[in-house]
Formats: C-alpha cells, structure tokens, sequence
C-alpha cells in the first residue's frame, strides 16, 4: 500500500487573530510523517498575518514543513495556488478559523485508503446558542444541505485536479460549487469526528440576518444564479 501525504492548504486574508494558534493546533494534532507540507495563502493580508507566519517559518516553531504564498485576493484563486504548489496525494482546505479534531490526519488518510476520496468533519461552532448547535449537530449527515467550507475539504489531488478544483468565478459559494460537483460523483463522505469553526461571522452580523442571507444564496444558485449574480448580493447584504 503506497504512503500517503497531505497537504493542508490554509487561504488568508488579515487572520492575525487566528493563524498562529492554528498553526500550533495543528502540529499539536498531527504526524509529521503524514504532512507533506501546511501552505498559507494570503490574499493581501494588512494585519500583520504574514509577518507572524514568516516567523514561525524563520523560528521553526513548526515541526512540519510550513510555507507562505501569496496571491490575489480570493479564496478559490488562493486555494487553486495552493493545490498547484502542493506535493502531497491529498489536499485538505482548511480556513483559518476552523480547528480540525485530534489525529486528523490519520482520519483522513484511512478515508482514502477506503476508497474514500472527498470529504469533511462534522463541525460544532464555539457558540453555545441553541441554533448554531442545533446546526452543528445537523452536519453529522450526509445531506447536501448539510454541507460548507468551514467543515473544511480533503480531497485526493487527483480528483481535484480531474473535476477542475476551485471555479475562480466564484469570489462566494467556491466551497459549495466544488462540493456539488463531488457530490454529482458520489465521492464524498463526513467523517464522525468534530472539528470546531468559529462563530465570528454571526456574531458580527446577527445569527437571524446572516443564516437568512446564506440561505438567500442558496435558493438563488439552485435557481440558476451566477457566480457574479451571488458576489452582488453577497456585497450587498453580507461584505
């Protein structure tokens, strides 16, 4: 059986808040022997995110091999930069805020090596209010309704590279509009161990305001939204 390798492909953008506490999380949940490498992505970070990245890379504060890239801005755009500089069989996207489960790594190698070859954690946010834990709850199904970036992705590079990865149309809905297409395959599957994201965003705009907008962005892409027509409300109503 050949040796797998993951690599974790972080998109940045102004997370000085969270990258390093990330950054030891995951060396902390880890094996070396089974990261290829951690990328960070930034999109034009003006908070200093990558100054504490390049430190932990000059500190070797890491006991995996961690690199900095830079980008444009937009996470498909950073993600699909990643993916091309990655050398490892499997990606695993994973956004900033979002904390993976303990021996992740094996987790997702033993997927693969079932046959497995797409998928996420269930999630649980750092909120105790009853919705945002009855909406982590819900993601321990494999309902498509179910599913978002912030449970994060791993996918085998070969996969991802024969669907296409990242639609760069997409400044929103990128994580959607690749779990949809993994999904028309049958090539996915959640995996029962939690990983926790942040609730920041509900926080700042209004758990009722938010979840009807990104319910809003639903409905529209399945009635045939563009990715332009979805950035638009998005700006609107969310940025």
């Amino acid at each position: 059986m050949s040796k797998h390798q993951i690599s974790i492909i972080i998109p940045m953008l102004n997370e000085a808040e969270n990258i390093k506490n990330l950054l030891q999380h995951l060396t902390q949940s880890s094996h070396p022997e089974n990261i290829s490498e951690i990328i960070v992505v930034d999109g034009g970070s003006t908070d200093g995110s990558q100054n504490i990245v390049k430190t932990i890379i000059s500190s070797k504060a890491t006991k995996h091999n961690l690199q900095l890239l830079n980008s444009q801005k937009g996470r498909a755009r950073q993600m699909n930069l990643g993916a091309k500089n990655a050398s490892g069989d499997i990606l695993y996207f994973l956004h900033a805020d979002t904390f993976p489960p303990k021996n992740f790594d094996k987790l997702i190698i033993q997927q693969v090596q079932e046959s497995h070859l797409a998928g996420c954690f269930k999630m649980t946010f750092n909120s105790n209010h009853w919705w945002l834990k009855l909406a982590s709850w819900l993601t321990q199904f494999s309902w498509r309704a179910c599913r978002g970036g912030d449970q994060s992705q791993f996918i085998t590079k070969r996969l991802f590279n024969e669907i296409g990865g990242f639609n760069e149309e997409f400044i929103i809905y990128e994580d959607n509009d690749l779990i949809n297409k993994l999904y028309a395959k049958k090539q996915f599957v959640v995996i029962q161990e939690w990983l926790t994201t942040s609730d920041r965003r509900y926080k700042n705009h209004g758990i009722w305001k938010l979840q009807y907008h990104f319910w809003a962005i639903y409905v529209k892409k399945w009635f045939g939204a563009s990715a332009q027509e979805l950035h638009s409300y998005y700006k609107k109503h969310i940025a």
